[in-house]
């Protein structure tokens, strides 16, 4: 089963409504995406990166996750 970029997209924006998000990727299974969001402020890269996971909601969890690879980038804005 596999997710597409807006879905993906629509999932993260669930829990960053004021986030700039950038979700990459066609097959599916093997996305990318960018999240700056001021909640990351002042959290380090593993904080960001374990609240993004967070709210993927199981999408990523085993070998039954809809989502295989996720290249992932978070920060705060500038």
């Amino acid at each position: 089963m596999a997710i597409h970029a807006q879905d993906l997209e629509d999932l993260l924006r669930q829990s960053f409504p004021d986030a700039d998000i950038k979700v990459e990727g066609a097959d599916g299974v093997h996305m990318s995406a960018m999240v700056v969001d001021e909640s990351f402020r002042g959290k380090n890269r593993v904080q960001q990166q374990r609240a993004v996971y967070a709210a993927l909601k199981g999408k990523m969890d085993g070998s039954n996750g809809e989502l295989h690879a996720l290249a992932l980038t978070t920060k705060a804005p500038d």
